[in-house]
């Protein structure tokens, strides 16, 4: 009994199971410790970076507080002050007191912040002046007269601005305010709400992290802008709890303002930088362990039975039976196995009969596309040679003869598919100078190719199919027409491609041809034309493996143009002798 549990088979399944319950249970406890090192980091960067922004939140109610009582104290007491605002600006009195102002509010600037302005308002003489050096533009300076002017006349400073630090927007930016009245005197204090905001954003709050300040409904008062000097886009905020989330807001309130901070803090790691790398390291060193013991228990009992499947498979005897027929453990393999014996003996009969099958199909195809190229110039040919004679033209019919003698040996070859492109092209050649003698100078031609493309191999004929379809279709009597060859070498997108291109000066492709040639569709045989054409596509698509192109066209000044994509053979089939089926 105990011999029969050790030898029962398993299916896959069941080790999978097992696998699984390993990777889960690994997959569990991964999942535990990085939520704690999470949660652990992210609460000591909020405490820390909270703690920060409190500092300097602290910092900047004691110098507000500081100010403005300065304000209130000089608009009450400094006799500058009064002396001021019982001259006028060109009398001596007034600039020496003016200068006097000036230089306090200096030191005042030196000791708190350069970016503070001051400014000195007489509701009497509607006059505004800056009594510290100024950093904000003249068009912002003007427009804070005229804010002034109207909050006097609407009575609103006492309400809004005495005492408190209030936003205004200034030539489209916003600035922090605050106005201390004393009768008909008004003093000014002014700052960007980007410099008063500066300090935070230099606080390493993350990548998409940022320092903002806020008027009390909500609304930007400074841009999210990260401290990279990235502008944020702010994404709606959502009222759903996320224990994952990265993001940790913080609002910092200012004492006696109508504005307030909010950070928005990305997480990030700081004095538990240690723990954090210790959970990391003893969470690699579970998932190492369980990844071996998984890999371990897998190998031996699925990847060694597969293995060995695998071997059987590829060295199978000619008697269908397994080289190693050592029993594995799993059901499916078995089953596999008796199966597979089942099918070798069927498949080696079938094998080589459809694979002669085969060959013997393409041959004939191919055969068959040859020979229907070429008997088209037979009997043209014989025509010609008679309507010689009939004329006693003995010097011609000597020449059109050799020339038809040549060009039928070529035609009537061994039946190669490759030929050299030197060799094609002289028996187009021979062809064009057979058909000059047919239609006695009714066109031209010319022939270019480059020297690396004279060995190069290509299908027996191609070239003539479109020559001859120029000749065809472009040739009268009427105007004589210009057949052009030119063959060279491309690299088009990486690759070697023989580049052949045949046009002429004829009339060109009729329309509905032209479009069904460029589509790929094929074309009317019923009354047997234009076969050439569609055989020599289906040829080149068999001997590339359907890689070469073919491209129709009628060119701009009149013609028609044939170009055709030749690949790089990987072996070259004449230098080789093979011949390719």
């Amino acid at each position: 009994m105990a011999k029969q549990a050790e030898n029962k088979l398993y299916p896959i399944q069941h080790y999978v199971k097992i696998i699984l319950v390993i990777s889960f249970s690994a997959l569990i406890l991964d999942f535990i410790i990085s939520f704690a090192s999470i949660t652990i980091v992210k609460q000591q960067s909020a405490r820390d970076l909270r703690d920060t922004a409190y500092l300097y939140i602290n910092r900047i109610n004691s110098d507000f507080s500081y100010i403005n009582h300065f304000m209130g104290w000089t608009l009450a007491n400094d006799e500058n002050v009064k002396i001021m605002d019982m001259h006028n600006t060109n009398e001596t009195e007034f600039m020496k007191a003016n200068d006097t102002l000036y230089r306090r509010f200096v030191e005042l600037q030196k000791s708190y912040n350069p970016s503070y302005n001051f400014f000195l308002f007489f509701n009497k003489k509607k006059l505004m002046l800056n009594i510290a050096p100024m950093g904000v533009t003249y068009k912002a300076y003007q427009e804070l007269q005229k804010q002034i002017n109207v909050y006097i006349e609407d009575k609103v400073i006492y309400e809004q601005f005495y005492s408190r630090w209030s936003t205004i927007q200034l030539a489209g930016k916003f600035y922090i305010v605050n106005i201390v009245p004393y009768h008909d005197s008004y003093m000014i204090c002014l700052i960007s709400a980007d410099d008063l905001i500066r300090p935070l954003r230099q606080i390493n709050l993350g990548e998409n992290g940022y320092a903002s300040l806020r008027a009390e409904d909500g609304s930007l008062v400074t841009s999210p802008i990260s401290n990279k000097g990235k502008l944020l886009n702010i994404e709606p905020e959502t009222s759903l709890l996320n224990p994952l989330q990265t993001k940790t807001t913080v609002n910092g309130e200012f004492d006696n303002a109508s504005f307030f901070v909010k950070l928005v803090i990305q997480f990030g790691a700081f004095e538990k930088i240690m723990i954090v790398q210790l959970l990391i390291m003893l969470l690699a060193v579970i998932v190492a362990c369980s990844l071996s013991f998984i890999m371990l228990y897998f190998k031996n009992k699925v990847l060694q039975p597969i293995k060995s499947f695998s071997y059987n498979l590829a060295f199978w005897t000619e008697d269908g039976e397994p080289i190693d027929s050592t029993s594995s453990k799993i059901v499916e393999l078995e089953k596999a196995n008796k199966q597979f014996a089942q099918l070798v003996t069927q498949i080696k009969t079938y094998k080589i009969d459809i694979y002669e099958r085969e060959l013997e199909k393409q041959q004939i195809q191919l055969d068959y596309m040859k020979l229907q190229i070429k008997p088209h110039f037979f009997l043209n040919c014989l025509t010609t040679i008679h309507s010689m004679a009939q004329m006693d033209m003995t010097e011609e019919i000597q020449q059109m003869a050799l020339s038809t003698s040549v060009y039928f040996r070529y035609i009537f070859q061994n039946g190669q598919d490759f030929v050299r492109m030197e060799d094609e092209i002289e028996h187009v050649r021979v062809y064009l100078e057979i058909q000059r003698n047919r239609y006695q100078g009714s066109f031209l031609y010319r022939i270019e190719q480059t020297e690396l493309t004279r060995d190069t191999p290509i299908p027996p004929l191609v070239l003539q199919t479109f020559i001859e379809n120029a000749i065809k279709y472009a040739v009268s009597r009427d105007n004589q027409v210009l057949i052009e060859l030119t063959v060279e070498e491309q690299l088009i997108e990486g690759e070697t491609m023989t580049v052949i291109q045949i046009s002429d000066t004829g009339p060109g492709f009729p329309p509905d041809v032209l479009e069904k040639l460029q589509q790929g569709q094929p074309l009317d045989q019923t009354y047997g034309t234009q076969i050439g054409i569609m055989n020599t596509a289906s040829r080149l698509d068999y001997l590339y493996g359907e890689r070469a192109l073919i491209r129709f066209s009628n060119r701009d000044s009149g013609g028609a143009c044939i170009t055709l994509y030749l690949p790089e053979l990987p072996v070259n089939p004449i230098e080789n002798g093979v011949q390719r089926r």
